[in-house]
């Protein structure tokens, strides 16, 4: 499991121009099950996205497809973790 958390390097302006091609990226993703969540930060600095890859290579290669990335817009951090507790069993079962 891997955590990105994106940062805003461009002003809001910039941002919100490549904001349509960002969600049609995670709508992608999400419908192939690689995002688990994602969301604006507050205040609206970056965004953070909750990642099910099997290794960070698959990360990499996933975040070189956002908009956000090919324009420049944002820079990453991968966090990987492993969760060992959960919520209820349907989230673990979502997770693992």
């Amino acid at each position: 499991m891997f955590i990105a958390i994106l940062t805003y390097k461009k002003q809001l302006e910039e941002v919100d121009r490549h904001l349509q091609a960002h969600r049609d990226y995670l709508a992608k993703h999400y419908a192939a099950g690689n995002f688990i969540a994602s969301g604006p930060q507050t205040p609206r600095i970056g965004g953070v996205i909750m990642i099910k890859a099997d290794n960070r290579a698959a990360v990499d290669s996933i975040i070189a497809q956002d908009p956000f990335n090919i324009n420049d817009i944002a820079d990453y951090q991968i966090v990987e973790f492993t969760p060992t507790m959960f919520l209820n069993d349907d989230l673990k079962n979502i997770l693992s």
